[in-house]
């Protein structure tokens, strides 16, 4: 699994340990935020025999092909890349480097591989782009991406086609709708937002308040995600989502009730980069893989608002 100290990496990690599979974690640590966050989200799962962890950069070729080689996985989870929309603004050709030659890499040496491993890659639903119409569907046209990660996603989707319509390659991808839980990234609004309001410091709101997203609790993600593993074959695509999407001054009020204080707001122009809404279509994943997410946003935070103050103890 790549990415397997990242937020969701290391869930699905633990996931994976309980149901009894070997995993090697390939992660490289990327100062993208600290070390330290990313080691303490693996150290549970390191002391597990069924668990090891390499170090390796996702781009670098040869050091893939070797591992991939001596491994010999029937599963390869690609989970890593450069994260956050307003960050690949800033940087897109960092972006394209990391995010498409690095899931090219793993798509290469999966292909070295007989029989072809099952191959379940992340991707987004800032794929989707800036439309007013809802819920988005995997059938809907996603051609106008409006960040440079949602075009790196979009880029990877094509090219995991390609590896299957031309080596067989079974392959799954996943467009993830804002995932959230304990571990949460410390750059993502819930993470941010809970520290601000804990402290007593503004909340910046970009527009109006208004935006949507459909916040997914990481239990349930996780679930859908091993549902794809065991169901990958061909090639698929699906939405991992709650299907019911939050308003921006929604989720800061339900986090500041969580937290027992009133958060101070603080009112900016909307970002380059984001989208008014996101919403998911589940209805194939529903279908296809038995994919139904249970946890309302209230539940979700209640458990994330545990762990955020359990870490500060």
């Amino acid at each position: 699994m790549t990415g397997g100290a990242g937020f969701i990496g290391s869930h699905l990690v633990d996931r994976l340990l309980a149901d009894g599979a070997e995993v090697i974690v390939v992660d490289n640590f990327d100062p993208f935020y600290s070390r330290a966050i990313k080691e303490a989200n693996l150290a549970g799962a390191l002391r597990h025999p069924r668990c090891r962890l390499v170090e390796l950069d996702i781009r670098d070729g040869p050091g893939v092909a070797a591992l991939v080689d001596r491994v010999r996985p029937d599963v390869i989870v690609h989970l890593a890349a450069r994260a956050g929309v307003r960050p690949s603004i800033a940087d897109p050709a960092l972006y394209a480097e990391v995010n498409v030659l690095g899931t090219v890499r793993w798509l290469e040496a999966a292909c070295r591989l007989e029989p072809r491993p099952r191959f379940v890659y992340a991707s987004s639903s800032s794929v989707y782009g800036d439309r007013p119409d809802a819920p988005f569907r995997e059938t809907d046209p996603v051609d106008l991406p409006i960040s440079p990660y949602a075009a790196t996603k979009k880029a990877c989707e094509l090219l995991a086609f390609t590896f299957h319509h031309l080596h067989g390659l079974p392959v799954t991808g996943l467009r993830f709708f804002t995932a959230y839980g304990p571990r949460n990234r410390p750059d993502l609004a819930i993470a941010q937002f809970t520290g601000l309001i804990d402290r007593g410091e503004p909340v910046p709101v970009f527009g109006d308040g208004t935006t949507r997203r459909d916040y997914t609790f990481i239990a349930d993600l996780v679930d859908g995600i091993i549902r794809a593993i065991e169901r990958c074959t061909g090639h698929h695509l699906y939405n991992l989502g709650n299907s019911d999407p939050v308003e921006l001054r929604r989720l800061v009020a339900a986090i500041g009730q969580a937290l027992g204080k009133t958060p101070v707001l603080r009112h900016l122009p909307e970002q380059p980069g984001d989208v008014r809404q996101t919403y998911a279509d589940i209805t194939r994943a529903a279908a296809e893989l038995g994919y139904a997410p249970k946890t309302a946003i209230a539940e979700g935070l209640a458990q994330y608002i545990a762990w955020y103050r359990a870490s500060l103890a």
